[in-house]
């Protein structure tokens, strides 16, 4: 069994108090974990401007460079873990024993993370729209126009405050290294690999440890990374987005309410995008914030519930490791049953109708863990309650609603794909204000481009434009320096 200790700043340090990370089925130990505390990352955060320090030693390029390297290392490679070694085989092993997502999800997840990672180069001139990365370093720079330009770090670290459920909310913290950028990272209780063999990698790629601090612990040390650092992400529910909305400091990454909307010029063809529904509700086992919860339609919807339950209401429990297997455990005592009996009271509401029940219990008790199989609730009207609802299994209502009152009524949702051919419609949903990322055509809610931001660019939350004026020789010298890009070296 491992030992995986705190990092603090590149160095290694034990804690009396650890927290057994156990299979989800077995109960089999599968590492000890150290756990910090709030008052050891306050002194610590006192060296955080050291973290920034010692990456502004490397150039933009040569960090993503190294990044790059790292990117094999995570996918291929054995890896340091705190008093042992982890082999790729190894790291899906533990991730989908104690998070309970199947292994073929495991390995999916690290694909996409691969990706990212080997990517970084197009990813940041993406996300700094074609900026000379130098001027992230520096401070200021001269645009391709000819006109000077200053982004100023906001903090010299990113806190963040990691879930257990998804693996893949992963990518969202990937590009910060080579904006140099330290990060401060508190694990997932269930999910500390991810973070632990990304660093892994980035330190074997040449990364220099000094940058990067982890600190797993309860959930005080969430309240610590909040309360110590200038900049963070944090992934919880809608109290969670609800606590820190508004707060310049904090990024607060919730539930995702997405959804496909069926324009009425389409909505007579639905079979031919019941694949995009399916895969949209299915894929990942329905844990991530980008998998539909809802499909709205104004005709044809009791037909639409129907056909979708027929390919997912069957869908049984399977072991983890089975290629096949299709949904993700509850790995918290009790969750499934608190969830399923949320979803019971809802079925009391005048119109709304379980479509799924026909095929069978949809919980599935075991000794350690608890699955909820897949749930397709019909919804007369938008008005009904479980229409507003998401949870973290393959779980969708299908909502009959006017085109002209879907707008009104779907509420804030992270993904929208909207199939239709109607300008106005579309102009209507490009001028949506509660929708963040607008599909539109016959796009899976769960396909991500991953050029574009997601919930935000992360370089605007972490740097800041402000006017900068340079006169005499130093515009000039500035003038004369060719500019670069993350695209160009």
């Amino acid at each position: 069994m491992l030992n995986i200790p705190v990092l603090r700043w590149g160095k290694p340090y034990t804690s009396l108090e650890v927290d057994n990370v156990v299979h989800f089925m077995s109960g089999e130990p599968i590492a000890k974990v150290s756990q910090a505390n709030a008052g050891l990352l306050a002194r610590d955060m006192r060296f955080a401007g050291r973290a920034r320090e010692i990456l502004r030693e490397f150039s933009c390029e040569e960090l993503i460079a190294r990044i790059k390297k790292a990117a094999d290392l995570y996918v291929h490679e054995t890896l340091p873990l705190g008093d042992g070694t982890q082999s790729p085989a190894e790291f899906v092993r533990a991730q989908s024993a104690s998070t309970g997502l199947p292994e073929h999800m495991c390995r999916f997840n690290m694909t996409k993370n691969h990706f990212v990672l080997s990517n970084m180069d197009r990813m940041l001139d993406a996300l700094t729209r074609g900026l000379d990365l130098s001027i992230l370093s520096r401070g200021y720079g001269m645009e391709s126009r000819g006109v000077v330009v200053s982004y100023q770090a906001q903090s010299p670290v990113l806190g963040l405050v990691l879930p257990s459920n998804s693996p893949g909310v992963h990518t969202l913290w990937l590009p910060v290294i080579p904006m140099q950028i330290g990060l401060v990272l508190k694990p997932g209780p269930q999910e500390p690999w991810t973070p632990c063999r990304m660093t892994a990698a980035f330190i074997e790629a040449g990364v220099p440890p000094e940058a990067i601090s982890i600190y797993p612990g309860a959930g005080d040390m969430g309240a610590a990374v909040l309360a110590n650092v200038d900049r963070a992400m944090i992934f919880g529910g809608t109290a969670t987005v609800e606590r820190y909305r508004g707060n310049p400091k904090v990024q607060a990454h919730g539930p995702g309410f997405s959804k496909i909307l069926l324009g009425d010029d389409v909505v007579d063809q639905w079979e031919k995008y019941l694949d995009i529904m399916v895969d949209s509700i299915y894929l990942n086992s329905g844990r991530g914030c980008i998998n539909c919860s809802g499909v709205w339609a104004s005709r044809h919807t009791e037909k639409i519930a129907e056909a979708i339950a027929a390919r997912i209401g069957p869908v049984e429990v399977l072991p983890p490791e089975d290629p096949k297997a299709g949904l993700a455990a509850f790995t918290v005592p009790g969750q499934a049953q608190q969830v399923w009996k949320m979803i019971e009271a809802d079925l009391n509401e005048a119109g709304v109708t379980h479509v799924t029940g026909k095929y069978g219990p949809r919980l599935v008790e075991m000794e350690r863990c608890a699955f909820l199989r897949p749930v397709v609730i019909h919804c007369n009207s938008p008005g009904a309650a479980v229409a507003k609802k998401e949870y973290m299994f393959p779980f969708s209502t299908v909502v009959k609603c006017p085109q002209e009152k879907v707008l009104e009524g779907i509420g804030p949702t992270l993904v929208c794909s909207a199939i239709t051919h109607d300008d106005k419609f579309q102009e209507e949903l490009t001028n949506a204000t509660h929708i963040d990322r607008l599909n539109i055509g016959p796009i899976p809610t769960t396909k991500l481009d991953w050029l574009q931001p997601h919930e935000g660019s992360i370089v605007d939350f972490l740097f800041r434009g402000r006017a900068y004026q340079l006169s005499g020789e130093k515009l000039a010298a500035l003038s004369r320096r060719p500019a670069t890009t993350a695209a160009t070296k």
